[in-house]
């Protein structure tokens, strides 16, 4: 059982107050602050921090253990690998407009890159590994997303109601097949338009969207969303693409899972954000990096309807767990109101890792050892450990996060 010090990333969407607050730094940071990643990520791993100030790389520490740091069966499933990655993740501004592909998409496009002599750290890389990139997001603040198709006739209505001469005919696309491959027509028409029809499309709709604002139309908050895109990302193809997509508000607590071929959008908020320890991102869009359009088509899921989104599942007392059909992790959330300090009990199921997002935790070990957990600081449980009790320290409410693998059933 030991703390974490764990990398923040530094990508331009990232708030320069979410992260800094949550660690008890000063604010604002001097840089925007994306990502606060806790695992084996070769990209950044986590260090673990030993009683004498010694840090060694959690990487290192599972390559140099895997059945001990993650179990028998998990070290076996994943190859030695952690399989999952943990992260705070604060979007000031919107990321890119991306879907991620399944195992099996994944290993043919990481085998067919190799094949090509594609450095996995080229900016062109589609598969820098040959892993699925599953991931579920829970909010820690109001969170705003665009995620999964919508529903098509309810998009027809919004089309619709910002109808222009330009944007009618596309209209008329989708309402003459309202289904998967009606969606799968419409888009791939859009983020393909020439530039020049783009620059001809995209000021009609965007002036359809002031007045659908303006009038307080019943798609305003699409409205106000594909005005912030166009602002942000003039002349991008990705704009339009964000008509077809659920607008979604979660609040503290509420989560979505994106599976494999998941077409989504992060606009702005805090979360918690558990995920698959991959790299493979097909973006299309509302971005300077690599698109890849023709390899986005292969990846995408046009399935369509409203996003579910999850409370959390009672799991005993005061934990939920947000259930997922990803392998690689599965995420609960724990709670304690004021002046509650009941203690509680996390199994050892598995390498985990426990995270502190309000208020000031004890994790105490069978052996008697003791980490004090304050908010914003994890700390890594091994396969190996047994089970700790976790008891709030202050008083005041508290919130703990606890990531582990998921199955590992082969």
């Amino acid at each position: 059982m030991e703390l974490l010090r764990n990398a923040v990333r530094p990508y331009a969407w990232g708030s320069r107050t979410a992260i800094p607050q949550l660690q008890g730094r000063p604010v604002p940071a001097p840089h925007p602050e994306a990502e606060l990643w806790m695992g084996a990520h070769p990209g950044d791993p986590s260090h673990v921090l030993g009683p004498d100030g010694t840090e060694l790389s959690l990487l290192e520490l599972v390559d140099a253990d895997p059945v001990g740091q993650l179990g028998e069966d998990c070290a076996r499933r994943w190859g030695n690998r952690l399989p999952f990655l943990l992260k705070i993740l604060a979007a000031e501004e919107p990321l890119s407009m991306q879907a991620h592909p399944s195992a099996a998409q994944a290993a043919e496009g990481h085998a067919r890159e190799e094949k090509l002599g594609i450095p996995r750290d080229a900016a062109n890389r589609n598969y820098p590994d040959p892993t699925a990139k599953p991931e579920l997001v829970c909010a820690l603040t109001e969170f705003h997303a665009l995620a999964g198709f919508r529903d098509p006739n309810r998009t027809v209505k919004l089309l619709k109601a910002i109808e222009t001469p330009g944007l009618g005919k596309y209209t008329g696309l989708l309402e003459a097949q309202p289904d998967p491959a009606g969606l799968r027509a419409l888009f791939t028409t859009w983020i393909t338009l020439p530039q020049s029809a783009l620059d001809e499309l995209l000021p009609e709709v965007l002036d359809a969207c002031v007045r659908h604002v303006q009038d307080h139309g019943e798609f305003a908050t699409e409205c106000r969303t594909i005005l912030e895109l166009g602002e942000t990302h003039p002349r991008d193809a990705g704009v339009l693409a964000a008509l077809l997509l659920n607008r979604l508000t979660l609040r503290a607590g509420e989560a979505i899972y994106l599976p494999a071929g998941n077409l989504h959008l992060y606009l702005h908020g805090t979360a918690v954000e558990i995920l698959a320890n991959s790299d493979n991102i097909l973006r299309c869009g509302l971005t300077p990096k690599h698109v890849d359009v023709p390899e986005l088509l292969r990846v995408v899921d046009f399935a369509c309807g409203e996003m579910p989104v999850q409370h959390g599942e009672c799991a005993g007392q005061r934990m939920a767990v947000y259930h997922t059909d990803a392998p690689e992790f599965e995420l609960s959330r724990v709670e304690w109101a004021a002046g509650d300090d009941v203690e509680i009990e996390v199994d050892s199921a598995g390498p985990q890792i426990l995270l502190c997002t309000e208020g000031d935790l004890l994790v105490v070990a069978s052996d008697g050892e003791q980490v004090e957990l304050r908010r914003g600081q994890s700390v890594w449980l091994p396969a190996a450990d047994p089970a700790v009790r976790v008891r709030p320290l202050a008083g005041v409410r508290t919130q703990l996060f606890r990531a582990t693998a998921g199955a590992c059933e082969m």
